[in-house]
């Protein structure tokens, strides 16, 4: 108040207004300016009363204008005390209704004042005990009890009173919950007699285990043993110059998936494939079934790259992975009675454990009645929302179905998305974490038949989960045994499974000591993950892992046999220690993603995985001669793209290392360049229909790198797949898809360089 009688005063008595000289004087000596700057007082100083000042006066006895206009009479007091009384009044009122609008914002007391664009950060440390104290083991024994159901097969009753309790814990922890039905077809077996079996002139066997989307009809033809039916298997069968076509297959489970051993088979040109558990690996009862798919995809095949809505109409159309020939399995004992009566030329030695690989002569009929039936399925959500981009969510799923209990295959991961959904909604309501993104909690249905509500949840909502969903963890089969474990994923997710991993000192120090990429990472995801759809179908960076029983397979998932008992038997009663680990596994990594201002992805990693596939093309490429190789073709496009990818993520890492990350909508324009990566690797030159994984590195089909580097071979060999103008076009579109996603990573339009 003192300086504002102060100003008023020397305003009502006329003091001259002061101001300010600036002088600038230019340094010719270097390249700084300096700026003087001189008051009234000090340039009256240098001048000796005589300054500038003084020359503007030229008339200092002269009274001030508004002191000779107004003067000091008793009515002009009135009138300036009026005023300052009334500027003192309307400054009060200002003062009041800016602290009333300040109130009235303050009750958001989760939220800070907007002005101050500081977001609340709990300690990373305080965030991994908050989740150890909250996951425990103690705690499994009663959610096993709760979702152990003896048959829940998908669509099925079991299946749907299992969702509501799903879907009813979900609802008990106070949070946003939600379903989505789909209506999808997959096989049963007949309802009405069976799937026959028959060899030779013997008893025609009845198995009562069957493979989802085989084909139906009834064929026969001379049985050829071709091991665990893969590529390098069939590839040997017919460098013996051995006669493939028209043969029922009969082949070891294992090691690769039914679908694949199948599509295998097929390229062969066989009528049928047979497949029974060996007892090297799967010893149980030699009268056990196997339950499967042959479907080489995932998804309801016969609405393929598009939901299985009821209410969407489209024309009929099949998956290109439905198998045109029969597919069956066998029991041990079924499959040892035909071993023993083959005829034909000796096993290759490496195969070992069979005589004989069958002779013309050895045939088999296989009858596949399967019949196809449409169900209604649900998928359950529930959603913890972030606090600053609500809009960006990591997705957690399990596989709520089974072929029989299930125990390893979704009673357990079940069980882990239920806990985690409960340890994590409490540390956001009771313990004060504020995730800065959200967490999508889902139960899968017909996970069996090939990730189906999976699969069906991404078609249905592909345009909003582009740019929205930025990962997904897989809990499927997370306890398979005790003596090994395994982590398979997105590269871009590998530096923060490095982290977790050792932050997880019990798993680093018993399973990653020293190269933990080659102790424990697997380089790709099996097609039967429910996390490989996300990743090469929908392009989001996901990641799946388990315990193992080290170099052997649990032999119970997809049989009657996958209870609590057998899987106690495999990890030494340690379950519900061993799901406390993984489930804290997967949290650790869940949280890191919604906590950190940056997104935990490392866009790098994919250097040498574009790198190494371009140096096969280029070695492939030189072995060849130059008369072999389309003419006019060079590698040198394909390499300049990988420097393009190279280029990008230095300058997206220099980016980062000068970026203000407290600045919150600088991290989202970063973490929104990261999240266009694996998306931008999907090629957008193929159909989802004909080739659903686009993934140029990691899926499977024509437009892939390694397909590319395949067709090479062609050349070499002279094989009936080789096709000038088809490896063009692989070629050209597999180039611009890498150059367009480094352009994309580049960020602006401006940061590209095409030079000319």
């Amino acid at each position: 108040m003192d300086q504002a009688r102060s100003t008023i005063s020397k305003i009502f008595n006329g003091e001259p207004h002061s101001y300010t000289r600036f002088s600038l004087t230019q340094n010719m000596e270097g390249d700084n300016s300096q700026v003087e700057m001189k008051s009234p007082s000090d340039m009256d100083e240098e001048a000796g009363g005589n300054g500038v000042g003084d020359n503007l006066n030229h008339n200092s006895n002269r009274k001030p204008y508004l002191s000779q206009k107004l003067g000091r009479t008793p009515k002009n007091i009135f009138f300036i005390a009026a005023a300052i009384l009334l500027i003192f009044i309307i400054g009060y009122l200002i003062g009041y209704l800016v602290t009333s609008c300040a109130a009235s914002v303050l009750p958001f007391e989760d939220q800070p004042p907007p002005e101050t664009n500081v977001i609340p950060l709990m300690d990373w440390g305080n965030v991994k005990l908050l989740l150890a104290q909250k996951v425990r083991a103690d705690n499994f024994e009663n959610v096993f009890r709760d979702f152990t159901f003896e048959s829940h097969d998908a669509g099925s009753p079991g299946d749907v009173a299992l969702a509501n309790k799903v879907l009813n814990k979900f609802k008990s922890y106070s949070m946003n919950t939600w379903t989505d039905e789909h209506f999808v077809k997959f096989h049963d077996p007949p309802t009405d007699g069976y799937n026959i079996v028959t060899f030779k002139n013997g008893s025609a066997e009845h198995p009562r285990g069957f493979l989802s989307y085989s084909a139906t009809g009834k064929v026969t033809g001379a049985v050829l043993y071709a091991h665990y039916g893969q590529e390098e298997d069939f590839m040997l069968l017919r460098d013996k110059n051995i006669n493939l076509n028209g043969r029922v297959m009969l082949v070891r489970a294992g090691r690769n998936t039914f679908a694949e051993k199948v599509a295998n088979a097929a390229k062969m040109n066989a009528s049928a494939v047979l497949i029974y558990p060996d007892t090297v690996d799967y010893p149980f009862d030699s009268d056990m079934e196997l339950f499967g798919h042959v479907h080489l995809g995932s998804g309801d095949p016969y609405t393929p790259g598009f939901p299985s809505f009821n209410h969407t109409q489209f024309p009929p159309v099949q998956s290109s992975g439905l198998p045109k020939i029969l597919a069956q399995t066998i029991t041990t004992r079924m499959a040892m009675e035909i071993l023993r009566k083959l005829g034909g030329q000796n096993v290759p030695e490496a195969w070992g454990g069979v005589n004989r690989l069958g002779d013309e002569s050895d045939h088999v009929t296989v009858e596949v009645n399967n019949i196809l039936a449409e169900k209604k399925i649900n998928n359950v959500f529930c959603v913890i929302k972030g606090l600053v981009d609500a809009d960006r969510y990591l997705v957690i799923g399990a596989q709520r179905d089974a072929w029989g209990p299930g125990f390893a295959t979704s009673t357990v991961g079940t069980s882990i998305l239920v806990e985690l959904a409960r340890a994590i909604s409490e540390m956001v309501q009771n313990d004060g974490f504020k995730p800065k993104r959200s967490i999508v909690f889902a139960s899968w249905s017909a996970g069996e038949y090939g990730s189906i509500g999976a699969t069906e949840w991404l078609e249905g909502y592909l345009s909003s989960l582009n740019m929205r969903a930025f990962s997904y963890i897989n809990l499927d089969g997370v306890i398979a045994g005790q003596n090994g474990f395994k982590v398979a994923g997105s590269p871009l997710m590998y530096s923060l499974i490095e982290s977790t991993l050792k932050e997880s000192m019990p798993l680093f120090s018993q399973f990653a000591q020293g190269n933990w990429e080659a102790n424990i990472l697997e380089k790709s995801l099996k097609m039967d993950n429910a996390a490989y759809p996300f990743l090469a179908f929908s392009g989001i960076p996901s990641v799946a892992f388990g315990f193992t029983s080290g170099n052997s397979v649990y032999p119970y998932f997809g049989t009657k046999l996958d209870t609590r008992e057998k899987l106690n038997g495999f990890t030494s009663n340690q379950v519900p220690q061993l799901t406390e680990t993984a489930a804290r596994f997967a949290g650790h990594m869940a949280l890191r993603l919604v906590h950190d201002h940056l997104l935990r992805m490392d866009v790098s990693k994919y250097d040498n995985i574009i790198r190494s596939n371009v140096m096969i093309v280029n070695k492939r490429k030189q072995i060849l001669q130059q008369q072999l190789f389309p003419q006019g073709l060079t590698v040198r496009w394909l390499i300049s793209a990988s420097g393009s990818y190279s280029r990008a993520s230095r300058n997206l890492a220099s980016d980062i290392q000068n970026s203000d990350l407290d600045d919150i909508e600088m991290c989202r324009i970063i973490n929104d360049r990261i999240m266009t990566v694996e998306r931008n690797f999907l090629s957008p030159y193929v159909s989802p229909i004909e080739s659903p994984f686009r993934h140029i590195l990691l899926g499977s089909g024509p437009h892939t790198l390694k397909a590319l580097s395949n067709h090479l071979n062609a050349f070499r060999t002279d094989s009936p797949e080789e096709d000038i103008n088809l490896f063009r076009n692989q070629f050209a579109l597999a180039t611009w898809t890498i150059q367009g996603c480094a352009n994309s990573l580049a960020g602006n339009i401006w940061s590209l360089r095409n030079d000319i």
